[in-house]
């Protein structure tokens, strides 16, 4: 056994292509010797000027393998039997014939010796670099001119190629393979030569190269925090741009700088974000977490540090002068300047401009304050809903939107929370429209927030500006404040229901309009906050809003002369086909991978929807989360199994045109086990039914649990079939009854197990 190094030597390789560059040179290496040549581990290395990779253990041949063809019958025509000959290079003497139940044919089998190893990576490596996958790749050289010439990342300039201690000859491109290669660019002169595998690693670094990606990054870690230590600073923390950095460098050296602190007057975020895009420069702040005005910078080469430094810190300053420039005018405009530009920009054209989303978006957001929905702490809860006196669907703004219901506070603290979420909601998207977002994206949002209190806006819009976006990802900060949620929710609730109700729906792995993180979003927020919503109405009221620009979400859905009804008419008539249809489908699913990474079952999420009425997120998690606890216990399963075995014979029963609505004659009783399972319910459902109504869904499953006893007795010694028609149908009510106890909680039927 031996080791095989290859080492491709290139111009400069994007850090962003490195790390997957790696992943596929070694995928494709093993895939390529699989079945052929035993190999042990095999690793690979990434510099911003080479790739390379180590096989270690790797046989000195492959194994020799037979391969059998069958060929024709023995009694074919000659020609058939010559024309397989010439195939298999075989003459007729070496062929085998061997009977079967459709007569007597002709075998060949074709032994393949084995291969030195060295001759199949000869083959192996010249397809695997043709072949190479690079999200962008180019021609060079006089090769160029030919359309099949090789296609890579940069141009290549070298190439290593070693088994052992022997070079491994091919070529690539018109480069040979051999053991030459080169060191860091200004840190090393001339050619290198690599004696044998085991001393790659180590030659390179005397010659100040790391080709290990994962050392660099190492290296620049612990010398960017020892830097920034050594001025009494400390290194903002940023993974992803030492990983960057590692992918810019073959010997990092990081060095600390410094700028004018005048440029501190820019908010923070986007000086670390002209520092970290366009420098990868690492932030450093003081002991209580301010920034300073302060840099490490990781240099590509050691000696002349402060040349080095000075350099940077000259470009770092005209990237902050624009930087500042932007953010000044900026302040000197408003925030409120920017507002009307919006309506130039189309959101989309079925959905609008984005002064079109703004304006649906800021009467939403009101309506949330103003419902109850999201409410200050000192309100209680209370779900949203369409009260009877709705408008109907043509009227004004006010007609629309429906009238508070008796049971919300129309007290300062509700209005000055609605003006707040209004005037965030108008404010939101402002920011768009700036220098300083049209030059930094990234900080849209964040921009909006400073410029609102630059403006003197309450702190709660300028939060409000800055979190509607929220969140954008797994682990992202989720809006709790009820000015935030208000906007954020309105904003996302709005998203969806434009995109759905005009058929732009995501579509497997295409989803534009990031729908699919809207969805997550509104079930964060609602997870988070605990703010009792009925999403019924609030996606009616949206709809609604739409309505009232003149654009009708879902219209081939609703029924044509929906508009001559009232809100509530509407509601009722149509609201199954939009909220239980796509949207449903669409926000249950999002719920169900949110849901799974907390250890959530997606079955009993599917038993919670199934019922159809629960709307509220809220509650609907608790009976998610009371449903698993009590499946945990012997009492939930042996229940569900006892439920199963009613609810098929229902099925049964039921596929036969027959209805079972639960009424029994108790009289009508034979064994004591119906008598028993007829008194548990008596018991039991009042039980159920009424912790559910206070929202006790432990209490709901506490009250099922009971009926355990009576349910196995009953199966245990009644057989539900019986041949006389009246006392099966008795006790197919019985059953009928039981299942809608159990449905009280969630569908059943939808768990599996």
């Amino acid at each position: 056994m031996t080791t095989f190094l290859l080492e491709l030597l290139t111009e400069e390789i994007p850090a962003r292509m490195q790390s997957r560059a790696a992943t596929q040179l070694r995928e494709r290496f093993s895939a390529g010797l699989a079945g052929k040549v035993t190999v042990g581990s095999v690793e690979t290395f990434v510099t911003p000027r080479r790739l390379a990779l180590l096989a270690h253990d790797i046989a000195p041949a492959s194994k020799a393998t037979a391969e059998e063809r069958r060929g024709p019958r023995s009694d074919a025509p000659s020609a058939a039997i010559d024309g397989f000959l010439r195939s298999t290079g075989l003459a007729i003497g070496q062929l085998e014939e061997r009977a079967s139940p459709k007569g007597n044919f002709l075998y060949a089998v074709i032994a393949q010796p084995g291969r030195p190893t060295a001759d199949l990576l000869a083959e192996l490596i010249p397809a695997i670099v043709r072949d190479y996958d690079w999200p962008k790749s180019m021609r060079w050289g006089e090769l160029s001119r030919a359309r099949d010439s090789i296609r890579w990342v940069r141009p290549l300039s070298g190439i290593v190629a070693l088994l052992g201690d022997a070079v491994v000859p091919f070529e690539i491109a018109g480069l040979s393979s051999g053991r030459v290669t080169y060191g860091h660019r200004f840190l090393s002169t001339g050619p290198i030569e690599i004696a044998d595998q085991a001393s790659y690693v180590a030659t390179l670094r005397a010659h100040h190269v790391v080709v290990d990606p994962a050392l660099r990054a190492q290296m620049i870690e612990t010398g960017a925090c020892a830097a920034a230590d050594a001025a009494g600073l400390v290194l903002v923390d940023d993974p992803a741009l030492v990983a960057e950095n590692a992918g810019l460098t073959e010997w990092p050296v990081p060095l600390l700088g410094r700028f004018d602190p005048a440029f501190l007057d820019v908010p923070r975020e986007i000086i670390q974000l002209t520092m970290r895009t366009n420098q990868k420069y690492f932030a450093c702040t003081d002991a209580a977490g301010a920034l300073v005005p302060a840099f490490v910078c990781v240099a590509n080469l050691a000696g002349a540090d402060a040349s080095i430094v000075a350099g940077n810190a000259k470009v770092l300053a005209a990237r902050l002068a624009d930087a500042k420039f932007f953010w000044d005018a900026d302040v000197k405009a408003g925030l409120a300047s920017f507002a009307p530009k919006l309506a130039e920009i189309v959101f989309h054209e079925k959905l609008g401009t984005v002064a079109d989303k703004v304006e649906r978006v800021a009467k939403l957001a009101r309506w949330l304050i103003e419902s109850g929905a999201v409410r200050p702490a000192l309100l209680p809860r209370s779900p949203a809903v369409i009260p009877a006196n709705a408008g109907t669907q043509s009227g004004s703004g006010s007609d629309v939107l429906p009238a508070l219901g008796p049971d919300v506070r129309r007290d300062d603290e509700v209005t000055r929370l609605a003006d707040l979420a209004e005037r965030a909601a108008r404010l939101c998207k402002a920011d768009l429209t700036t220098a300083t977002v049209g030059e930094f994206p990234e900080v849209q949002g964040i921009a909006g927030r400073y410029l609102a209190l630059a403006a003197g806006e309450d702190p709660a819009v300028a939060d409000a500006i800055r979190d509607h976006y929220k969140p954008v990802g797994q682990g992202d900060e989720v809006p709790t404040a009820p000015v935030s949620v208000a906007v954020a929710l309105a904003d996302k609730v709005d998203s969806l229901v434009g995109f759905f109700g005009f058929d732009e729906r995501p579509t497997g792995s295409r989803d534009p309009y990031a729908l699919r993180r809207a969805g997550l979003g509104i079930i964060a927020i609602l997870a988070k906050s605990s703010f009792r919503i009925s999403l019924n109405g609030l996606f009616e009221h949206a709809r609604q809003l739409y309505c009232q620009q003149g654009r009708t979400p879902f219209s081939r859905e609703l029924d044509a002369d929906a508009s001559s009804l009232s809100l509530r008419q509407n509601l009722e008539r149509n609201l199954r086909l939009i909220w239980a249809g796509p949207v449903f489908d669409f926000l249950a699913d999002r719920l169900k991978v949110q849901q799974r990474e907390a250890g959530v079952r997606h079955d009993l999420i599917d038993a919670v929807f199934a019922l159809g009425s629960e709307d509220d997120l809220v509650r609907l998690l608790a009976r998610v989360h009371a449903l698993q606890a009590f499946l945990t216990t012997a009492d939930g399963t042996n229940l569900l199994a006892g439920y199963k075995r009613g609810s098929n014979i229902l099925r049964i029963e039921e596929a036969k045109g027959d209805a079972f609505e639960g009424t029994i004659d108790a009289a009508a009783f034979v064994e004591s086990a119906e008598a028993a399972l007829a008194a548990a319910l008596d018991i039991a459902l009042p039980e159920a039914q009424a912790a559910v109504a206070r929202e006790d869904f432990a209490g709901a499953m506490t009250a099922l649990s009971r009926l355990r006893p009576a349910v196995d007795a009953f199966f245990d010694s009644v057989i539900v079939n019986a041949p006389d028609a009246a006392l099966r149908l008795n006790r197919l009510n019985l059953l009928a009854r039981f299942r809608a106890a159990v449905h009280n909680v969630a569908d059943f039927s939808k768990i599996e197990g």
